[in-house]
């Protein structure tokens, strides 16, 4: 019998992806945009419930994925991040989106999996929503243990650092991150340049995603002026943003602030983090490594380690943002593997 699995947060189908290529079916996810709904939809079986997760409950999930309390192996969630983001200072005033956390607590309880993953910033763990997610897996008698995971670690050719959490029902707690996912079993280190190398030996996939945003005017010529391994300090003051222009230190230097806008993808070493406007030069190193040019989603995707030939529905920006959000597919997929010979271990 297959490992049976529910993405919770589903987005666009990285997580997905990868627990599928570590031996998972995913029975039921849920995704509340529609859009990134149906491009899981276009590239997975199973059930995708359209919905708030805060309107679902244990027996929506059991009887969408034909399974019983406790049978489910893995309860995977990436409730979304944007309250504990460095990028929005660390702000955790949205309670909204905040108390998805306690919601896959609560649907945790519901269905009693066997084991849990969830994926997050690194910022969820300074809030309190950490310890009661921590704690209450704890007295539902899960062994719990938490990690900060840096994505190139594992192979994926971009720097992305998230708080993992891994819980196993009637378990001990899960070692440490060397013995859960041993470096002799990792894939090898890759730079962004050997990922865009070998998206270009796939060829041109002929999808909506084989494009870029097309800059004209001052920010084509700002583009064009960013030397190979560049950033907008390298900019000559003529094509300098305004805003960037009152940035200085209280030495009178030129701020490091919003240092990655305008920069370019550097082929030796990994990607930046693919956020959700990550083919827009203005909002990061997104500027392509070589040609006069942003990122094209499919660029964008494969630092994101998605298939080269996943599909893509929505508008650009849809797209943009689904690839932003998702969880690299091969992270989740060593994160899914650990999460087998933890279940095997305990059985």
């Amino acid at each position: 019998m297959p490992l049976i699995a529910v993405d919770l947060f589903a987005g666009a189908g990285g997580a997905t992806q990868g627990l599928r290529d570590a031996g998972f079916e995913v029975c039921v996810a849920v995704e509340i945009d529609a859009e990134a709904a149906t491009t899981w939809a276009a590239n997975h079986p199973g059930v995708m419930l359209q919905r708030d997760v805060r309107t679902l409950t244990g027996t929506d999930l059991m009887d969408a994925g034909g399974f019983r309390y406790g049978e489910l192996d893995l309860l995977k969630a990436c409730p979304p991040c944007q309250g504990f983001s460095t990028l929005r200072g660390g702000r955790t005033a949205d309670p909204r989106r905040n108390d998805l956390v306690l919601d896959t607590l609560r649907l945790i309880e519901d269905i009693g999996p066997k084991a849990v993953l969830v994926e997050n910033v690194p910022g969820l763990r300074k809030d309190d929503r950490f310890s009661l997610l921590t704690e209450g897996l704890r007295k539902l008698g899960y062994g719990t243990s938490d990690y900060i995971v840096e994505a190139s670690d594992l192979g994926v050719p971009q720097r992305r650092r998230r708080l993992v959490i891994v819980a196993i029902r009637h378990g001990e707690n899960p070692p440490g991150l060397d013995k859960l996912i041993p470096s002799n079993v990792r894939r090898p280190a890759m730079n962004a340049g050997e990922a865009l190398k070998a998206l270009e030996a796939q060829g041109v996939g002929g999808t909506n995603a084989d494009v870029w945003r097309v800059s004209q005017g001052t920010v084509a010529a700002r583009i064009a002026a960013v030397p190979i391994n560049g950033t907008r300090f390298d900019l000559p003051i003529s094509l300098q943003l305004e805003c960037h222009k009152k940035m200085v230190s209280k030495s009178g230097k030129p701020s490091k602030s919003a240092a990655g806008s305008y920069g370019r993808v550097r082929n030796k070493q990994p990607a930046p983090t693919m956020t959700t406007r990550c083919t827009t030069p203005a909002c990061g190193s997104f500027i392509h490594p070589s040609e006069n040019r942003g990122l094209s989603l499919r660029e964008a995707a494969a630092f994101q380690t998605f298939p080269f030939d996943y599909k893509w529905t929505g508008t650009y920006g849809s797209i943009e943002r689904q690839i932003g959000n998702a969880v690299p597919v091969w992270m989740a997929e060593e994160l899914g593997r650990a999460v087998v010979k933890l279940l095997e271990l305990r059985t």
